[in-house]
C-alpha cells in the first residue's frame, strides 16, 4: 500500500509532520539504499508508526483503528483462523450478525478480504491500523506456555513415568518409544512454538534434582520460561535426540546435533547441545530463522562516519575486513549483510560457515563439517580453487585458516571473516598470536569492526537528564568530548552545551512491553587501517597504543556510540554499559 511520492509528501508537509528538508534528506537516502522513503522516515523514527497509518487512512479514506491496547473478545479472534491471521497480517476485532470487522496493514489486499468474505458468510469491513496494533491482537491468539502444559503433562503417565531422568544404556529401545509417545512430541513442539512466539534466540532445558527448568534467550537476557516435573526429561531429551539424530544411549559425553522445523510462517535450523551434568543432562537449543532478509547496515545501526568507512572499505576489490566481539554479538549478521551489498552477477562470493544462518541467493555458502573433515581451513583451501572474487570465512579460529585468509587477501581476494575479541584493535594482536607476520597483516588489513547488541527501547519511555554525579561516572567508560562532539553532529545538543542539557531515556514496563525492552540493536567501534596505524602494526605495539592513534584518528568507542542511541531514545546508558564493561 504505497503512496506517489509526491503525494506523500504534499501531505507529509501539510501536516506538519516533517520539514522539506527532512523529506528532501529522506528521499536521497531512500535511492541510496533502495528503500521507499516511507520506511526511512520510520526508522530514523521522523514520522511515527501511528501517524503515518492515520496519514495513508486519510488518503485513501479508509477508517484508522487503534489497536494497541485492544482486548478482543476470543469468540471475535477466532473468526480468523491464527494461521491465515498471522501470514496475511489480518485480525478480526469487532462483529455483529451480518458484518465483520478486519483490521490490516494492508486494505486494499482484495483477494484476503475476499477469501475471508467466503469463508465466514459476513460483509467486511476493511480498516487500516498499525503493525504494533496487528501485533497486539495476534499474541491474544495463543495461550500461555503454562495453560498449554496443564492440558497435556499429566499424561507422562501413559508411558513416561516408567523411565527415571537416568536412562540405562539397555533401554535405548525403551527410549525411543517414549520419544515418539504423544505427549512428549507435544511438550517439545509446544517448547518450540512458544520460544519462537516470544522471539527466543536460545532454549535451555536444565535438570535440577526435583525438576526440569525451561528457559528462553530473549533479547539476549535469560527468563525463566517454565518448571516441568523432573519424571518427563528423559522423554523430552530422548525426543530432542531423535530429531537431532543423537545417540540415544550416551548419556556421558556431551553430543552436538542439529534439526529444523517449521511453523506456519517460517523455516527454523536448530543446533542442538546436549551436556551430561550432575543432575543428568542440559540441552540447550540456538533458534536460527531460515530465509529470514538480511538487515541493511543503517538498520543494524551503523550510522553517519561509521557508516561511511564501512562503504570505503567494501568497495576496495582485495583485502580483509574483520568483525570482532564474543559470542553472540551479532557479528555473522553483520557480515551477511555486507555480503548483500555485495552480491550482484559480476562478482563471484563464496563463503565457508559454521552454520550457514541465513541462505543468500546467488552465494555459494558451504556448511563446515568436521566429523568428515571439511573444518574452516580444508573448505577455505577448496574454496580458492572455485575462482572466488569474495571470499566470507565464518570464523578465523586457529594459525592454518588465518594464514589462508591473509594470503587470499594478498592474491586479489576480498576476505569477510570474525574474530573473538573485545575490541577493534584487539583483533591484530590475536592474529600475531596465531602466528600471522605483522607485516602481512598490515599489508592486507582494511577494515576492523568490534560490536555489541544492546536491546531496544519500547515506544513508550521515561525521560530524565543527567545529573553531575553520573556525568563524573560516565568519565571512566569514554571521552564525555567526543559523546558531546558526536551529539551535536546528530543535532541533539546545540553547540557549545552541556551532557546534562539533553535528555535521556528509562524503559517504561508495560503488559504490552513487560520488560521495558523489545528487540536489540547494534553499537559499534570502527577501525580503518590507516597509514599510521599499519606503521604500529608493524612494530608490534601493544593494541592500546592502536587504540590510542586510532582514537586521535577520530574513532569513537562502542561506549560513545551507544550514549548517541541512548541520547536518541534507541535504548539506555545502563544497556550500554552492561554490554560493553561486563
Amino acid at each position: 500500500m504505497q503512496i506517489d511520492p509526491k503525494k506523500l509528501k504534499k501531505f507529509l508537509l501539510d501536516a506538519g509532520l516533517v520539514t522539506a528538508q527532512q523529506f528532501r534528506a529522506a528521499e536521497k537516502k531512500a535511492k541510496k539504499t533502495n528503500k521507499t522513503i516511507e520506511d526511512i522516515l520510520l526508522l530514523e523514527k521522523i514520522v511515527s508508526e501511528e501517524d503515518m497509518a492515520r496519514l495513508k487512512a486519510y488518503i485513501f479514506g479508509i477508517p484508522f483503528i487503534d489497536l494497541a491496547k485492544v482486548i478482543v473478545p476470543h469468540n471475535v479472534l477466532e473468526t480468523i483462523p491464527e494461521p491465515i491471521a498471522r501470514s496475511h497480517n489480518i485480525v478480526a476485532f469487532r462483529k455483529d450478525e451480518n458484518t465483520l470487522e478486519v483490521a490490516m496493514i494492508d486494505p486494499e489486499d482484495l483477494q484476503t478480504i475476499d477469501f475471508i468474505k467466503k469463508k465466514v458468510g459476513l460483509k467486511i469491513l476493511p480498516r487500516l491500523t498499525t503493525e504494533a496494533g496487528i501485533k497486539n491482537i495476534l499474541a491474544q491468539y495463543r495461550k500461555t506456555l503454562k495453560a498449554e502444559f496443564k492440558e497435556f503433562v499429566s499424561e507422562k503417565a501413559k508411558g513416561i513415568r516408567t523411565l527415571g531422568s537416568k536412562p540405562k544404556v539397555e533401554e535405548n529401545s525403551s527410549l525411543e518409544k517414549v520419544a515418539q509417545k504423544v505427549p512428549v512430541i507435544r511438550i517439545v513442539d509446544t517448547l518450540l512454538k512458544h520460544a519462537v512466539m516470544d522471539r527466543a534466540s536460545d532454549i535451555h532445558i536444565e535438570p535440577t534434582e526435583k525438576d526440569l527448568i525451561v528457559r528462553y534467550r530473549v533479547d539476549g537476557i535469560l527468563h525463566d520460561a517454565m518448571t516441568l516435573p523432573k519424571q518427563v526429561a528423559s522423554g523430552i531429551i530422548a525426543r530432542i535426540k531423535v530429531l537431532s539424530d543423537l545417540k540415544l544411549d550416551e548419556h556421558r559425553l556431551p553430543q552436538d546435533g542439529r534439526f529444523r522445523f517449521k511453523n506456519d510462517q517460517d523455516k527454523f535450523s536448530v543446533r542442538v547441545s546436549v551436556l551430561p551434568v550432575l543432575e543428568g543432562e542440559k540441552v540447550v537449543m540456538r533458534l536460527l530463522a531460515e530465509g529470514t532478509n538480511a538487515l541493511s547496515l543503517e538498520e543494524l545501526g551503523l550510522r553517519g562516519e561509521d557508516l561511511d568507512k564501512v562503504y570505503s572499505a567494501i568497495k576496495r576489490p582485495t583485502g580483509m575486513i574483520l568483525v570482532t566481539g564474543p559470542t553472540g554479538s551479532g557479528k555473522t549478521t553483520t557480515l551477511y549483510s555486507i555480503l548483500e551489498i555485495l552480491n550482484s552477477p559480476e562478482v563471484n562470493i563464496s563463503t565457508i560457515e559454521d552454520p550457514v544462518e541465513y541462505r543468500i541467493g546467488r552465494i555459494n555458502q558451504t556448511q563446515v563439517n568436521p566429523k568428515i573433515g571439511l573444518t574452516f581451513s580444508n573448505g577455505l583451501r577448496s574454496l580458492l580453487r572455485q575462482d572466488p572474487d569474495i571470499i566470507m570465512v565464518g570464523e578465523i579460529r586457529d594459525n592454518e585458516t588465518a594464514s589462508l585468509a591473509i594470503n587470499a587477501a594478498l592474491t586479489g581476494h576480498l576476505v569477510l571473516s570474525t574474530l573473538h575479541t573485545n575490541s577493534a584493535a584487539g583483533a591484530i594482536p590475536r592474529l600475531i598470536d596465531m602466528k600471522v607476520e605483522p607485516f602481512l597483516i598490515a599489508s592486507t588489513l582494511n577494515l576492523i569492526i568490534a560490536q555489541r547488541l544492546v536491546r531496544r527501547l519500547c515506544d513508550k519511555m521515561e525521560k530524565y537528564t543527567l545529573n553531575k554525579t553520573e556525568i563524573d561516572n560516565l568519565k571512566d567508560f569514554c571521552s564525555l568530548s567526543k559523546v558531546i562532539k558526536a551529539l551535536t553532529e546528530e543535532k541533539l545538543l546545540k553547540p557549545n552545551h552541556h551532557l546534562k542539557e539533553i535528555d535521556f531515556y528509562r524503559p517504561h514496563k508495560s503488559k504490552s512491553c513487560p520488560e521495558g525492552y523489545k528487540g536489540r540493536i547494534g553499537i559499534y567501534e570502527v577501525l580503518p587501517i590507516t597509514e599510521s596505524i599499519k606503521e604500529l602494526i608493524s612494530e608490534e605495539v601493544f593494541s592500546s597504543q592502536i587504540e590510542q592513534r586510532a582514537r586521535k584518528d577520530g574513532m569513537r568507542s562502542m561506549v560513545e556510540d551507544g550514549l548517541v542511541k541512548a541520547a536518541q531514545g534507541i535504548t539506555t546508558i545502563s544497556e550500554v554499559l552492561r554490554v560493553t564493561q561486563e
